[in-house]
């Protein structure tokens, strides 16, 4: 098994060279362009414009104002307490995969809708399948085991015309699996692409969210509300992350000749021994680990191929 694995830039805590979202929000655009998240944007004490990340209805107003003025889309909504993500991470998934298929195509970045990518949860918020179609023209096939999630999914891809017709979203009737079930007899992907549950339980997701929100308002709340929202099935896993990931590469055998490159997001660096441990039982071909940063986050994505 061949393995590789790429920094990037760690020390400078810079988002991917392509990803739109570099630097400061220009909040003056985005309220142009969304007037209602306007009354949402205060002055900090560094004298730098900002929202208060710790309120729900803050963080999803400035989500739809970055997709709105980034990436043309007009309508997203998503329900109450479905997870809200941050798009400057998600953007940076997406340039990463972009940057695999280059390195297979004499390092020009396939683009259009012949390159057909599959989104394992793509959650309520369809937000994989919309910068990769907007960015690169991709097609895309979303999966959710959440029925109201596939159906809110599907809202925002019918009610935006330039994602018509290039993105499908599939309900997943089986929890347990990932691809049985979805990838149709036939059907090609050239790559497939996750964001995994972090936690093992509802309670360790629960403590996690406690502490993000007391880190950001800098008080020690006891009850904290989700500023990035997130059902069960979003935010946690029974055996966690590292189960989550080993359960799906061990699924993953059965669909190689459906899929080129197969990858994952990894939040806990801790949890790559198992996962390599698990790519080499499934006899791949060749591994990429790659890192990426955001500010203080640190994550990373695992390609494989077989």
């Amino acid at each position: 098994m061949k393995r590789f694995s790429t920094k990037n830039n760690l020390a400078k805590n810079v988002l991917h060279v392509r990803n739109k979202h570099i630097g400061q929000y220009n909040f003056e655009a985005l309220i142009k362009t969304l007037p209602d998240l306007k009354g949402l944007v205060f002055e900090n004490k560094f004298g730098t414009q900002t929202i208060d990340f710790a309120n729900p209805e803050a963080v999803k107003m400035l989500n739809k104002a970055l997709l709105a003025y980034h990436y043309d889309i007009k309508n997203w909504e998503i329900p109450l307490n479905y997870l809200c993500p941050p798009i400057p991470g998600r953007a940076d998934y997406v340039h990463y995969l972009a940057d695999i298929l280059a390195d297979e195509n004499g390092g020009k970045i396939p683009q259009g809708k012949t390159i057909k990518c599959l989104d394992i949860g793509t959650g309520a918020n369809c937000i994989y399948p919309i910068i990769g179609h907007q960015e690169y023209g991709w097609s895309f096939v979303g999966t959710d085991i959440d029925s109201l999630a596939v159906k809110k999914a599907e809202a925002i891809v019918s009610q935006n015309e330039n994602l018509n017709g290039d993105i499908e979203i599939r309900l997943q009737s089986n929890s347990k699996h990932f691809f049985k079930g979805i990838v149709k007899p036939d059907e090609k992907f050239d790559l497939t692409m996750c964001n995994p549950p972090f936690h093992a339980s509802a309670e360790e997701a629960a403590a996690q969210s406690l502490r993000k929100v007391n880190n950001l308002t800098g008080k020690q709340n006891t009850k904290a509300k989700l500023n990035f929202g997130g059902k069960n099935n979003e935010l946690w896993y029974e055996g966690g992350e590292l189960w989550f990931i080993i359960s799906m590469i061990r699924e993953s055998v059965a669909f190689a000749d459906s899929c080129r490159w197969f990858t994952s997001l990894v939040s806990k660096k801790e949890n790559l021994a198992g996962i390599y441990k698990e790519l080499e039982k499934a006899k791949v071909k060749q591994t990429k680990t790659i890192e990426m940063a955001q500010g203080q986050k640190v994550s990373r994505l695992v390609a494989w191929s077989f």
